[in-house]
C-alpha cells in the first residue's frame, strides 16, 4: 500500500515538473519571439523554410480530412432534414458543424499528428546526437535558434489550415446537398450565412492558433529532452502526439464553453 502511494506521489510530482518545464519553455519562446521581432533579428528565412516544410506535411491531409467531414455532416443531417421537410437547413448544419467544431479540430489533429511528429523527431535527433548540448557550449540558445522559428511558422500556418478545411468542408457539403439531397444552392448559402456568423469563424481560427501553440511547446519539449538513442526519439514522438491530442480536446472544450457563455448562438 505504501509503495502504491509512493508511486502515485512520484507520478504526480513528475507531472507537475513536466508542466513547469512546459510553462518555462512557453515563456522563453514568447520572450525570444518578441525580442527578436523588435530587434529585427528574427531569422525570416528559417521561418519561411519551416512554414513550407510544415505546409507540405499538413496541406494535403487537410484537404483529405475536410472533404469527408463536410460530406458526412451533409449526409447525416440531410437525411434527417429530408424526413421532416427542412432540406434548406443543410447550410446551417455545415455552418455549425464544419465551421464551429470540425475545422479547428481537424486542423488541431493534423498539427498534433503530422507537425508534432516532425518537430519532435527533428529536435530529438539533434538531442541524441548531442547537437543541443554543443549549441549551449557555443553560447547559442537552442530555444531561440530552433524552437522560435518553428513556433512562429506554426502560428502563421494554423489559420491557413483552418481556412482551407472550412472552405473544402463547406464546398463538399454544398456539392452533396445540391446533387444528392436536391437542395437549392441559394437556399444552402442563405441558411449557412444565417447560422454561421463571423464570430464562429473567429473562434475557429483562434482555436487553431491555440492548438498550434500547444503542439509546438509539447513537441519541442519532448524533442529537446529526448534521450536513449533512436528509441528515445520514437518515445518523444509518441508522447508528443498523445499529449497534444489530449490537450487539444481539453482546450477545445474550454474555448467552446467560453464561446457559448459570452457569444450564445443566434441568427446572424
Amino acid at each position: 500500500m505504501r509503495r502504491t502511494c509512493s508511486n502515485s506521489g512520484n507520478r504526480v510530482v513528475d507531472s507537475l515538473n513536466t508542466l513547469g518545464r512546459s510553462v518555462r519553455l512557453a515563456a522563453a519562446v514568447a520572450t525570444f519571439s518578441a525580442t527578436d521581432i523588435v530587434r529585427l533579428r528574427l531569422p525570416v528565412g528559417e521561418v519561411i523554410d519551416q512554414i513550407w516544410r510544415l505546409f507540405k506535411v499538413t496541406a494535403l491531409p487537410a484537404l483529405l480530412m475536410a472533404i469527408p467531414i463536410g460530406g458526412e455532416v451533409s449526409v447525416q443531417v440531410g437525411g434527417i432534414m429530408d424526413q421532416v421537410g427542412a432540406n434548406s437547413l443543410a447550410g446551417a448544419a455545415s455552418g455549425l458543424g464544419v465551421v464551429g467544431q470540425g475545422a479547428p479540430m481537424a486542423a488541431g489533429l493534423l498539427m498534433s499528428g503530422a507537425a508534432a511528429s516532425a518537430i519532435a523527431s527533428d529536435l530529438g535527433a539533434r538531442s541524441i546526437r548531442e547537437e543541443i548540448e554543443a549549441m549551449r557550449v557555443m553560447g547559442i540558445d537552442p530555444v531561440q535558434r530552433l524552437v522560435v522559428p518553428r513556433f512562429l511558422a506554426m502560428l502563421i500556418l494554423a489559420p491557413a489550415l483552418c481556412i482551407i478545411i472550412v472552405a473544402s468542408g463547406v464546398g463538399a457539403g454544398l456539392a452533396i446537398s445540391a446533387n444528392v439531397n436536391n437542395v437549392v444552392p441559394a437556399s444552402f448559402w442563405q441558411t449557412f450565412g444565417a447560422f454561421a456568423t463571423p464570430v464562429d469563424l473567429g473562434f475557429s481560427v483562434l482555436k487553431s492558433v491555440l492548438f498550434a501553440m500547444i503542439v509546438v511547446i509539447i513537441a519541442s519539449l519532448r524533442g529537446l529532452e529526448a534521450k536513449g538513442g533512436p528509441k528515445g526519439v520514437a518515445n518523444a514522438v509518441n508522447a508528443s502526439v498523445v499529449l497534444s491530442v489530449f490537450c487539444i480536446f481539453m482546450t477545445n472544450l474550454m474555448v467552446s464553453q467560453l464561446q457559448t457563455m459570452f457569444f450564445p448562438a443566434q441568427l446572424a
